[in-house]
């Protein structure tokens, strides 16, 4: 079962809208400005707290939902959301000050010390705190800043926020009001805790005992690419499809504390799996000195980059950079006639093109399209402008096209495909960023 993602959105907004009608059945309605204020204070408190819960949700790695949506999807709902979230645990500091401020005749500075003396008060401030660090770290300016490993290490403190915001929530005036209200509120927490801790732990060991993941290999492919297969049992029954990814925690000293996601770079075999790994980072390095034997847990598959999006018979995939990975399996795997069939792959220079012998041998043996694009792009030369993607594939608007790649050229390229009138829902792309 895969949900979809408008059923998605509408579930996210039922919760919201029924968080709101909580409120409203409490509020006492007033023209006094305290009042008014108050019942903005509460308003702002339990959407921020459905807020941080929702976040948590969408990165709890719910096959269903990941399925369905898609992780990259998923990824900037969740931070367009913590944007939200940080916007409204402001807000609701700023007016529960006010309110303090006026019922008790005295200024802001003074509330904010009466209040911090109050244990739920002053969790609630550290967990915003928190939060603000977090998000402060995922800004765009800040972000280029920080390894991917230390982003990665810094967000783990949202837990310690939702944590911090939870005690305040539940001695707060609107959660505790009611022994239902209470208890529900913490039924919501504990399911969401539950969700995570088994897809994000549970999961990984139990499908690393069941099938008794270790690496296999570790090739070159490339200037720091190399390609990792890993060895198990009765691996077709992880239902990995081609486009999909796991996420990987490969239990050596400097990788075992993190899951890093890295795409099949094949369709799974029965007692191996592949992937493709370029060193973007220290992590990813850290791959390239794997040792055969070393045990490994995975979680997934993951993705929604899969033949299951297919709606027409002609299909054309585009790949930039180390996004071949995905790309290099669908076109091994994608059913199509002779034609039918295009890969278009887009790098720097030619020392970039990795699994180069591989994906000429499958366009030879299914009688593909298979173009490099290989050069810098600039204002004179972009061979995925809209007007010389139609001049490699005449019939681009009658194909589907499945896209991965850096983010910057996955923009641009769709953006181009839209204009050389590909339908957007024949466009399918992902696109992992941190």
């Amino acid at each position: 079962m895969k949900t979809a993602p408008e059923r998605l959105r509408a579930g996210l907004a039922a919760g919201a809208a029924a968080v709101t009608l909580l409120w409203a059945v409490q509020v006492h309605p007033s023209a006094r400005p305290d009042e008014l204020i108050g019942a903005a204070a509460h308003l702002t408190g339990l959407l921020a707290g459905y807020g941080i819960l929702a976040m948590l949700f969408l990165m709890a790695r719910v096959p269903a939902v990941e399925h369905g949506v898609g992780a990259d999807r998923l990824a900037r709902w969740h931070a367009f959301g913590g944007r939200w979230v940080l916007v409204l645990c402001g807000a609701h500091a700023l007016f529960a000050l006010v309110v303090y401020a006026l019922r008790a005749g005295t200024d802001l500075l003074d509330a904010t010390g009466a209040l911090l003396r109050y244990p739920a008060v002053a969790a609630a401030f550290a967990g915003a705190a928190v939060l603000a660090g977090v998000g402060l770290c995922s800004a765009r300016a800040v972000r280029r800043r920080v390894s991917q490993e230390a982003w990665r290490g810094i967000h783990l403190f949202t837990y310690l926020a939702a944590a911090l915001g939870f005690v305040h929530q539940l001695a707060g005036p609107d959660v505790a009001v009611t022994a239902f209200t209470a208890w529900f509120w913490a039924l919501l927490h504990t399911v969401v805790g539950v969700l995570l801790v088994w897809y994000r732990g549970i999961v990984p060991a139990r499908q690393a005992l069941r099938h008794g993941l270790r690496v296999a290999t570790v090739e070159p492919e490339g200037p720091g690419v190399v390609s990792v297969t890993i060895q198990g049992g009765r691996l077709r029954e992880l239902r990995a499809e081609p486009g999909q990814f796991f996420r990987w925690r490969f239990l050596t000293r400097g990788l075992w504390h993190t899951a890093l996601p890295f795409s099949l770079s094949a369709p799974a075999r029965d007692d191996h799996l592949r992937i493709t790994v370029k060193a973007l980072g220290r992590h990813s390095r850290r791959v390239r000195g794997l040792r055969p034997g070393t045990r490994v847990l995975a979680t997934g598959p993951f993705g929604a980059l899969t033949e299951r999006r297919r709606t027409r018979s002609k299909v054309l995939l585009i790949a930039g950079g180390i996004g071949i990975t995905p790309m290099r399996a669908l076109f091994e795997s994608l059913p199509a006639g002779p034609g039918d069939l295009t890969l278009l792959y887009r790098a720097g220079d030619a020392g970039q093109l990795v699994l180069r012998d591989e994906l000429e041998a499958i366009a030879a043996e299914r009688q593909a399209a298979l173009h490099y694009l290989v050069g810098r792009s600039d204002a004179a030369y972009d061979p995925l402008a809209p007007q010389a993607l139609r001049a490699l594939v005449p019939d681009l608007s009658d194909r589907d096209v499945y896209l991965c790649g850096p983010p910057g050229m996955a923009d641009a390229t769709t953006a181009a495909l839209l204009r050389a009138g590909v339908p957007a829902e024949s466009i399918h792309t992902e696109c992992f960023t941190y």
